[in-house]
């Protein structure tokens, strides 16, 4: 079960809960027994593996591979 934040709305109180996906997102605060909300926060982010990287999508090295929609004469430059 996921472990979320909560925050009393009387006291200021935060505490973390054990809660199932389904439960309610309303707690009673251990301290005073008000009502507590769910504390929302980002959520970290990490690329593993490949192709996340400009370089997990070229060819082999040593084959003189360049990005997708350049060329060695074009170096991307308008016309």
């Amino acid at each position: 079960m996921p472990t979320y934040q909560y925050r009393c709305l009387n006291c200021n109180l935060l505490f973390e809960l054990k809660q199932s996906f389904n439960d309610k997102p309303i707690a009673d605060c251990p301290s005073c027994h008000g009502i507590a909300r769910r504390l929302f926060s980002a959520v970290p982010i990490i690329f593993n593996g490949p192709g996340f990287y400009v370089t997990d999508s070229r060819e082999e090295k040593g084959k003189g591979a360049s990005p997708e929609g350049f060329s060695k004469k074009d170096n991307g430059g308008s016309k």
